[in-house]
This record gives C-alpha cells, structure tokens and sequence, in this order.
C-alpha cells in the first residue's frame, strides 16, 4: 500500500478521535440545543480538522492545536455565562415571546426574521394545529419553540381530578443485547440465579437469547426477546 494512504489513514484516525475527545469535553448536548456560539465552534472544528487531511505536507498538530485552543476558548466562555447571566444574555441572547394570549405579534417576528410557516411546522411537530388554543408561544434561543395551551385545551392530569398517585421511579436495565448489566444487577438488589430462574420460568428464554430487560419499581420484570419479528397483516 502507497506511504500516502497509510498517512492519511493514520491522520483520519487520529484527527478522529482527537476531535471525539475534545467535543465529548465540551459536555452533553443535542444538535438541535446548540446554542450560536456552539455551532459556530463546531463548524470551524469540522473545517480546521479537514486541513491537514487534504494537505498532507501541514503538520497533524496545526489542525489540532486551532481546534483545543476553540475548545478550551467554548469551554471558558461556557463557565462564564454560567456565573454571569449578562454575559449570558450577550452570547446565548433572550428568549422572545411571539404568540401572547392568542395574538400572533408579528413585529417581534419580523425582527428575529421567522415566519408563520415555520411557526406552524414547530407547532404541528408538537400535535398543535391552532393558534386560538395557544396562550403563549415562546421561540427559544436554540430556535425551539415552546408552547403553552390555554388551560381548557391543556391535557388533564390526575391532579385537575384530585388525584395523587405514587411515584413510578424508573426502570433498571438488567440485560442489554444479550449481555448483564452487573452493574445494575447489583442496584437492583438481584442475583443472576434471581435472573436466570425468572427468564426460564415466565418467558422460556435464556439471559443470551434477550435484546433488553428491565426491573420496574414494583419489581415485574420486562423481557424483550431476540428475533422478534413482523406480525403477519
């Protein structure tokens, strides 16, 4: 194999995973959470770590020094906002309310340039269909729109009939892909004896044969086996 393709190879697994580490550093967030700032990193990340794999004569270390002095630069200004809401407000910006009490305020769309259509796009992906059933309609600063109903077209809850049920909890997962959690087995207090003898006795399966299995609070177990299939129309 040509020196070439073993340099760029070993470039693209380095810059890989170099790039992996460093946006895994800068913490937990979904695509569509990223605030401005974010994005605007993570596309100047992209281009500078495409640099030295187009242009092998550009040392490796040219691409990764831009992107850890982007990263440790993001990671300061995020420590920054999270003790200054001033500064906050400059980078993140401000949440703006573009439905109030039923009434679309079209001079506030106008200035954050988002139209109806776009509007009623995020409105239906929510199952909302009406702007009369809105009270307030609030356009994110990552561009998400929240929306609060009036209270007649709000969902009941077991609180508006008086109720007050316990407290689900969450489910533990016991197996995954076939694999224990030992981990978790041991939060949950179970053995894999426990284990074994339930999937045996209640779903004829062994731990091997289970996509995923979880311990609910009121301790029933859920089995989902391997090699379901398509029900027959």
């Amino acid at each position: 194999m040509p020196k070439i393709f073993l340099t760029i190879f070993g470039r693209t697994v380095l810059l890989y995973f170099g790039v992996l580490i460093l946006m895994r550093i800068m913490g937990k967030r979904e695509v569509g959470q990223l605030s401005l700032f974010d994005l605007v990193v993570a596309i100047m990340i992209a281009e500078l770590g495409a640099i030295p794999l187009s242009d092998t004569s550009i040392p490796i270390s040219h691409g990764l020094l831009p992107i850890i002095t982007l990263v440790v630069l993001q990671m300061s200004l995020a420590f920054i906002t999270l003790k200054s809401q001033s500064v906050r407000k400059i980078i993140e910006g401000t949440p703006s309310i573009i439905i109030e009490q039923g009434r679309i305020l079209e001079e506030e769309m106008r200035q954050l340039r988002y139209n109806v259509d776009d509007m009623m796009s995020q409105m239906r992906e929510q199952g909302i269909y009406r702007i009369e059933e809105v009270e307030y309609a609030i356009l994110e600063t990552n561009g998400k729109l929240s929306v609060i109903l009036k209270a007649d077209k709000r969902p009941m809850i077991p609180s508006d009939m008086g109720l007050n049920p316990p407290d689900e909890g969450l489910p533990i997962p016991l197996v995954c892909d076939g694999k224990l959690l030992k981990e978790n087995m041991t939060l949950a207090k179970k053995d894999l004896d426990w284990l074994e003898q339930t999937l045996a006795k209640q779903h004829k399966v062994g731990v091997a044969g289970v996509l995923y299995a979880t311990l609910d609070p009121q301790n029933k177990l859920h089995v989902y086996k391997k090699g379901e299939k398509k029900k027959a129309p």
